[in-house]
């Protein structure tokens, strides 16, 4: 008795993570004894999961706690973040049901792998030493791996989960090296502990390897350049559904991961990694503004154009101040946003029982469903950076961020390629508006409709009402500040 009134407290924390631990082992025995016909039940019950999780930590109080000998800790930031991972992942599995069960690839085990994926990210939002950050970023990998390459009857589908499997297990070995240097130079993985260390001894060439390695491994994670050689094939070889969750999900957890790292970890020493930052961001969005260019696949635009966010959001990290995440932090909500929509749209793109997933396929679609049509322009101009869409607002905050803090050379260069890449995405806006119409599609899909509703509100009228989503960014930015 007196032992589990010990735990209970020290497991208090990571309530919303041990909802969706239990009840994922849950899900998989339902699945196991019910077979295939409990598709739909364990997707229903995946999206309860998450939406339970969600309410527990929207009801934490957002207070500085650590748990579990300080490797978990829980604050505004962990907090939004979290919220921003849960939203994703069951945006993802409504969005995978009308597309698998069409697909005949219907099976109980891909919300599971959500879940799975989920947890994983969680704990690397709220991991507060290097150990529990690996075990967070392999749990939520190994289950990556798998959806990637769900569709196991299509040869597509299992390249892209064999590249991401080699190319991620690759990136993983590259932090850890990073991450032992790390420890061997400082004497501890706890990121406290490192801004300790740091306090006493002077950065040498094996600690600043060590950040290098590191910065190599979070930069595959994000996708971002010169680490970004996965995304595109990957994107377009998944089923999109999974195509939809990747772009979404993962990307709140690797950004929020990036931030624990520099900010928690090494807010001493941000002349050293803000040079890395400095060089990812701009070759990013240099990459994801003119590889986009070309491309006439949706998925692989979609592709690039992540990569190019990645880089934006990286704009308002290099600053390396308290404005500059909070940038950061509304730059992935609105992100989250104006991806789910897109993804929401190329999936209802659907004609005699066959996808259709290239920019031609949207020809005159203003004409045969002009919803559906504003909607993806909505989209499509948001993330072009055009006003007063949310997509302006989050890229002149992180903008303004990175002006503050003297890189005026990052922001120019952030918007003169927000200038390139905005030609792609309004060349999706001329054939929807201007080219011959194609034949009708079918009817959007329940779950489609739901994601595309949520997530065109938020483009469209966030300049209406932006402070509940600001102020959120800005307490959660504060409260990894507040010690320094």
């Amino acid at each position: 008795m007196i032992a589990a009134q010990s735990v209970l407290p020290a497991l208090w924390p990571a309530l919303p993570e041990l909802i969706l631990a239990v009840g994922v082992l849950v899900l998989v025995l339902y699945g196991s004894f019910r077979g295939e016909r409990s598709a739909e039940g364990v997707s229903v019950g995946a999206l309860l999961l998450m939406i339970l999780a969600l309410f527990v930590v929207m009801s934490q109080s957002g207070a500085k706690v650590t748990t579990l000998n300080g490797s978990f800790i829980v604050d505004n930031f962990s907090k939004v973040m979290k919220a921003l991972i849960l939203l994703g992942s069951a945006a993802s599995i409504l969005l995978a049901r009308d597309y698998f069960q069409r697909a005949r690839i219907d099976r109980f085990e891909f919300p599971i792998l959500i879940v799975l994926c989920t947890l994983g990210m969680m704990v690397m939002a709220s991991a507060n030493d290097l150990i529990s950050l690996y075990l967070g970023l392999e749990l939520q990998s190994l289950a990556a791996y798998v959806i990637a390459a769900f569709h196991r009857d299509n040869l597509k589908s299992t390249e892209a989960g064999l590249k991401y499997f080699v190319l991620g297990a690759l990136s993983s070995g590259m932090l850890l090296y990073g991450s032992s240097l790390v420890y061997g130079f400082t004497g501890t993985v706890s990121f406290p502990g490192i801004v300790a260390a740091l306090n006493d001894t002077t950065v040498g060439f094996g600690l600043v390897l060590g950040i290098v390695f590191v910065a190599a491994g979070v930069a595959f994670k994000l996708a971002a350049v010169p680490f970004h050689m996965w995304t595109p094939d990957v994107y377009e070889g998944s089923p999109t559904p999974v195509t939809a969750f990747f772009a979404s999900a993962p990307k709140m957890a690797a950004m929020a991961m990036t931030i624990r790292i520099f900010i928690g970890a090494f807010p001493d020493v941000t002349a050293v990694w803000q040079q890395i930052i400095v060089f990812v961001a701009i070759a990013s969005m240099a990459l994801g503004s003119f590889a986009a260019i070309g491309q006439r696949s949706l998925k692989r635009l979609m592709a690039y154009s992540s990569i190019g966010n990645v880089g934006y959001a990286l704009v308002g990290l290099a600053a390396g101040s308290q404005d500059g995440v909070r940038g950061v932090v509304i730059y992935m909500i609105i992100y989250l946003a104006m991806t789910l929509g897109a993804f929401a749209v190329i999936l209802s793109l659907r004609r005699g029982g066959q996808m259709f997933e290239t920019v031609d396929d949207l020809s005159g679609l203003s004409r045969t469903h002009p919803v559906l049509a504003f909607c993806l322009a909505a989209m499509m101009f948001s993330l072009a950076g055009i006003p007063p869409l949310a997509g302006f607002f989050a890229k002149y905050y992180v903008f303004a961020a990175a002006i503050q803090a003297n890189l005026v050379t990052l922001a120019v260069i952030g918007v003169v390629t927000s200038v390139v890449g905005a030609f792609y995405y309004l060349r999706l806006v001329k054939v929807m508006y201007f080219d011959e119409p194609v034949a009708a599609y079918e009817p959007m899909a329940p779950g489609l409709r739901i994601v595309l509703g949520f997530t065109s509100v938020v483009v469209v009228l966030f300049w209406i009402v932006p402070a509940p989503l600001v102020g959120a960014a800005g307490a959660a930015a504060k409260s990894l500040f507040a010690g320094s």
